[in-house]
Order: C-alpha cells, then sequence, then structure tokens
C-alpha cells in the first residue's frame, strides 16, 4: 500500500487541555495506529507529553488503558465523517508498539529529506 503524501500525524496524550495545535511540546512516541484511508496508508503516531502527569511514564501503547485504545480507535475511524464531507471507507489495519512507531517516524523523515532537500542545512545532524 502506498502512503496518502500527507505529513506524518500524531496524537499527543496529555491531561492537559490544549486549545490550539500552534504550539511546540516535547512528546515521547509510544507507539502507532496504521490506517488505510481510501486505499492509502496513512499512519498515526500516538505519543506522551514529556513528564504529562497522567501519561508522562507511558513507554509504550501496551500500557495504555483498552478503554483509551478503542477511543482512540474510534476517534481515527470517524473523524473525517463530518458532516458535507466525502466519506472515505477508513480501516485500521494495525496497533503497533514504540519501536515501530521510531521505523515509521525515521521512513518519514526520510521522505521529508528527499522531497525538501533544500531545506538540508536546517535540520539537525544527529537525525
Amino acid at each position: 500500500m502506498v502512503g496518502d503524501g500527507g505529513p506524518l500525524d500524531i496524537c499527543v496524550l496529555s491531561e492537559k487541555s490544549i486549545p490550539h495545535s500552534d504550539i511546540l511540546l516535547t512528546a515521547l512516541p509510544i507507539g502507532g495506529l496504521s490506517l488505510a484511508d481510501g486505499g492509502e496508508a496513512d499512519d498515526k503516531i500516538v505519543a506522551v507529553m514529556r513528564d504529562d502527569a497522567v501519561y508522562g511514564n507511558f513507554l509504550d501503547i501496551s500500557q495504555c488503558p483498552t478503554a483509551l485504545l478503542d477511543h482512540l480507535r474510534q476517534y481515527f475511524l470517524t473523524y473525517k465523517s463530518a458532516p458535507g464531507t466525502t466519506h472515505h471507507k477508513v480501516e485500521i489495519t494495525s496497533v503497533y508498539g514504540r519501536e515501530e512507531a521510531l521505523k515509521v517516524i525515521r521512513a518519514s523523515h526520510a521522505d521529508y529529506r528527499v522531497k525538501y532537500p533544500e531545506l538540508s542545512s536546517l535540520w539537525p545532524k544527529s537525525l
């Protein structure tokens, strides 16, 4: 399955209410969900906000309560179903742990470097 061509999505778990998305924070990946969205791969990385009072000690998605994983699954299966949108068939093909999430992040980073080589001088050398 080929990727959707979009940026890698990340869902950050936190006990804090964050009302907007234009912030910077330190998040640690703990796993992810592989989605097939309209026949294209669309991974969703799940991370925890560093030092979060509720989720900050999670190291792997396997530590998430079943109810939380069910909520994440339901959200990603339905979030594109808003009124007035074209319905795409979305399917969760797998849930994976931290090590696989890191592989997905590295692959996404490599794809980004190929797509935007002119930005190479801005990238940290350690990645």
